[in-house]
């Protein structure tokens, strides 16, 4: 048998690699490329964890760190509505929110997008925020192993871009920036008011942010709540009870857990040696988007309801801080801390630190009820889930059995903690339901009118 032996230093050699070598490549590039996957769900919840995280590094104060994840969520749903007709624009729901301008002859990844606008509204909003734009690479190389080629990937961020600039238009015109122009604040010092408590004796914080814009509230005061028990020394007097029910308690352990798992006091410090040391803690609103990412996972939602009860969720904290804190400083309240030492016991020594404002009324139950209250609506009463936000904080987890449930425990554990009085915290439950019902009852005529055109 004769054999074809091909030399391919001879001409004809030549010819036949190069034609091999033409032929593999062509075929190599007609391959279809890597199969699109669904952009999952959780990476919201990676894009308000990393806020989180930089909010902790910050300890961004309780109000602000609303007022961020409200900004970076907008964003994200207003990139999802710019391209799909079933989740409307919150133009008409938000006060003052212009339409959004939405780039014309474009169609990027429109979940992409989205978190690139979310990503680009918190890094521009956070004190630290140079730090987000960081993780542009590694979410891009996520992006990658999804399917998406650089071009597209980069094509999402352009367009996010011009959404999110937008956004952050809006929230440079809702006055917090106006803030820093105000004389700063000086406790009263009056008999019954509000004043710095230890170890850190901090300034009080944000006390003008009831004039920031309310997402929704037509004003701060919209839900004034009736003015706290009046203050008296007199051991017969309803304040001396309330002061005396917070020294008084006596707690067993579980009652312990719950007052530390909800603490969530950015400002907290730990003495060692001659120095005070910050502890590390999440605020209460990070704590319920983090209860809004476990219920969102365990309910198998998709990206843009996921998204779209966030930015409610989001919405509900900024107004309800900025509902809270008007009362706060108006009524500007002696802490049960403060009280006690000066009326009771000069030792006392609550088991949690005391915040850096005024007393009443409670924010964690004010912001809890409301956060509960918006959960409520889209999971339904009677949600069982188990809450390991705070795992990552050496606290463990808790299970709860509604949302309403999670929310009288957070409620009670101020009482616990001996930082708040018991009408603060039930009267803040009551200005939290109030937020709550009106941030449904507006979204739902928001979804109806949206519905007809």
């Amino acid at each position: 048998m004769n054999t074809l032996k091909i030399n391919l230093k001879k001409p004809f050699g030549t010819v036949y690699f190069v034609f091999v070598l033409t032929t593999l490549l062509l075929i190599n590039s007609c391959q279809a490329p890597l199969p699109k996957q669904e952009i999952p769900a959780k990476s919201i919840e990676w894009v308000t964890e990393k806020m989180t995280e930089l909010m902790v590094h910050d300890i961004t104060n309780p109000p602000l760190a609303g007022r961020f994840y409200g900004y970076a969520c907008l964003s994200g749903y207003e990139t999802i509505a710019s391209m799909n007709k079933d989740y409307p624009s919150f133009t008409g729901f938000l006060n003052e929110f212009p339409s959004v301008s939405i780039p014309e002859n474009e169609s990027p990844s429109i979940e992409i997008s989205a978190l690139f606008a979310m990503l680009q509204t918190a890094a521009a909003m956070q004190p630290s925020g140079s730090q987000l734009k960081s993780l542009r690479q590694s979410f891009s190389d996520s992006c990658k192993t999804w399917g998406y080629s650089e071009e597209e990937i980069s094509a999402a961020e352009q367009y996010a871009t011009k959404i999110s600039g937008q956004i952050l238009n809006y929230a440079q015109k809702d006055k917090y920036r106006d803030i820093s122009n105000y004389p700063r604040y000086q406790p009263s010092e009056g008999e019954g008011n509000w004043y710095p408590t230890p170890p850190g004796y901090f300034a009080p914080v944000e006390p003008y942010f009831n004039t920031v814009r309310p997402f929704t509230l037509k004003t701060a005061d919209q839900f004034q709540p009736l003015p706290p028990v009046a203050f008296s020394t007199d051991p017969n007097s309803e304040f001396y009870s309330l002061m005396q029910e917070v020294y008084s308690l006596e707690m067993n352990k579980e009652q312990r857990e719950i007052a530390g798992f909800w603490d969530c006091n950015p400002f907290a410090l730990e003495e060692t040696g001659h120095l005070m040391v910050g502890i590390k803690q999440i605020s209460p609103g990070g704590h319920w988007m983090g209860i809004t990412a476990i219920a969102c996972q365990q309910s198998n939602l998709d990206f843009y309801e996921t998204l779209k009860i966030n930015s409610l969720v989001a919405i509900g904290l900024m107004d309800g801080f900025i509902s809270c804190w008007d009362e706060k400083y108006r009524s500007d309240r002696i802490r049960p801390e403060t009280a006690i030492r000066k009326y009771i016991d000069p030792n006392y020594q609550p088991m949690l630190q005391t915040p850096p404002f005024p007393e009443y009324l409670s924010g964690h139950s004010t912001i809890s009820t409301t956060s509960a209250v918006i959960l409520t609506y889209f999971f339904g009463d009677n949600y069982k889930y188990t809450d390991t936000v705070e795992e990552q904080y050496g606290l463990g987890s808790r299970s709860y059995t509604s949302f309403m449930h999670a929310s009288e425990e957070a409620s009670i554990s101020r009482l616990y903690g001996g930082i708040h009085y018991m009408d603060a915290i039930t009267r803040g439950q009551d200005q939290g339901k109030e937020v709550g019902n009106w941030i449904i009852e507006n979204y739902q005529k928001h979804l109806s009118h949206s519905s007809r055109y």
